[in-house]
């Protein structure tokens, strides 16, 4: 039989037996789906997490009291029990990193606020910080209008706010100059000074609708207890180490370890980030390969199922066939491509359920499309060897009849 002959016949025989087969052809699409689609999704993370160090410059690390990232429960009772980072320690840790770093900024914040002005109001989604005159340069943050906080605002606790643009063109939308006007952030009124220009989202978040204020307000108006964060920025990538180095002396001494005792805080450098990420990473895939293996073996053996129904049935056609000449290699074929019709429809459309469900995943992050290339072509690769595997006895089985009891069969 010529190939296009062998896949009309295995259409045909997946059309009679319609229930059994597409169960089936179900089984394989389970084990591909929760394979492509979870790796797809991660994909997708792992470019958001790529793109969003640009929030860390490549010359910058953050200090904080816990990691940036926890996967899990594991280790949190032990980062909570740690000492919040004060601002008077941050205030001590600038005096002794004085010269030893391009920027060192301090801030604070809490997500969940509310900005309105006049009859107009953002979502309650505005994260409000509270940072020195240092915060936007140490961040990656620039000034497109106005100007940015300074070392008086800080000094004299002023009720001074820069503004994100999604703040601004949603308080501001008919193009009014937002300087020097009075906005209102959970019902406290602060004076805009300036207007951040644009950062982009990272890790699927706007970086851009925020409101900053100064420290020492924040931390007197606000929330006096919650501890802050410190971003440094080395002079350059050659000194980066360096620079984390005597960070991490100067910050032993302002919180007065001695030797042997470890650090109680952290440092959020972009190898640190990544690193975390791929330990979930590592642990995601496991978990979606075991499921999807086990889905996959599943599928198989009712691949085996099928086939063996259907030699049972085509067993007089198949003594038919033996009797006229065809050679036991031909419906060794013939059934072999059948079964990996099976497999392929199956991964077919795992693949593309999968490819789907992975980019909803992608469109939250506002990502392009996704398409894991590496794993489609190993989904195919494993169906295709799961249609030979437990196809391979049945089409033996069918191959090796013997075409005289095979004419004698009523099937």
């Amino acid at each position: 039989m010529q190939f296009r002959e062998i896949v009309i016949q295995a259409a045909s025989s997946l059309q009679a037996n319609r229930l059994r087969s597409w169960l089936t052809i179900l089984g394989v699409s389970i084990g591909v789906f929760s394979i492509i689609a979870v790796m797809t999704a991660l994909e997708a993370v792992d470019r958001s997490v790529t793109s969003g160090l640009s929030n860390l410059g490549a010359n910058t690390f953050e200090i904080r009291k816990h990691p940036a990232t926890l996967f899990g429960g594991h280790g949190r009772a032990r980062y909570a029990n740690r000492p919040n980072i004060t601002y008077e320690e941050g205030l001590a840790f600038k005096r002794l990193m004085d010269g030893k770093a391009r920027n060192i900024g301090l801030s604070v914040s809490r997500s969940g606020n509310r900005a309105s002005f006049g009859n107009r109001s953002t979502n309650p989604d505005v994260t409000l910080f509270g940072a020195d005159e240092n915060f936007a340069a140490a961040n990656g943050f620039d000034i497109g209008a106005g100007r940015n906080l300074i070392q008086n605002d800080r000094f004299y606790s002023t009720n001074t706010a820069v503004i994100g643009t999604d703040v601004r063109e949603t308080l501001f939308p008919d193009g009014t100059d937002p300087i020097g006007k009075s906005i209102r952030v959970n019902g406290k009124i602060y004076r805009v000074a300036g207007v951040f220009t644009r950062k982009g989202p990272a890790f699927g978040q706007s970086q851009d609708n925020l409101i900053v204020i100064p420290i020492t307000r924040y931390i007197e108006h606000i929330d006096i207890k919650r501890g802050i964060s410190i971003t440094v920025e080395a002079f350059s990538q050659e000194e980066y180490r360096q620079t984390l180095d005597l960070a991490t002396g100067a910050m032993r001494i302002t919180r007065g370890l001695g030797v042997g005792e470890e650090n109680n805080f952290e440092f959020g450098t972009n190898e640190s980030l990544v690193e975390s990420f791929r330990d979930f990473q590592r642990t995601i895939s496991i978990g979606a390969f075991i499921i999807s293996f086990m889905a996959l073996v599943t599928a198989g053996v009712g691949i085996m199922n099928i086939m063996l129904v259907s030699v049972t049935e085509r067993t007089r056609e198949i003594g038919i066939r033996k009797s006229i000449g065809a050679p036991a290699v031909s419906i060794l074929r013939q059934f072999l491509l059948e079964a990996l019709f099976l497999s392929l429809v199956g991964g077919l459309i795992g693949i593309v359920s999968g490819a789907g469900a992975g980019n909803l995943v992608a469109a939250a992050f506002n990502l392009p499309l996704i398409l894991p290339v590496l794993w489609i072509a190993v989904s195919l690769a494993v169906c295709s060897a799961i249609g030979m595997a437990f196809g391979i006895f049945p089409a033996w089985l069918a191959a090796n009849l013997n075409p005289v009891d095979a004419l004698r069969s009523s099937k």
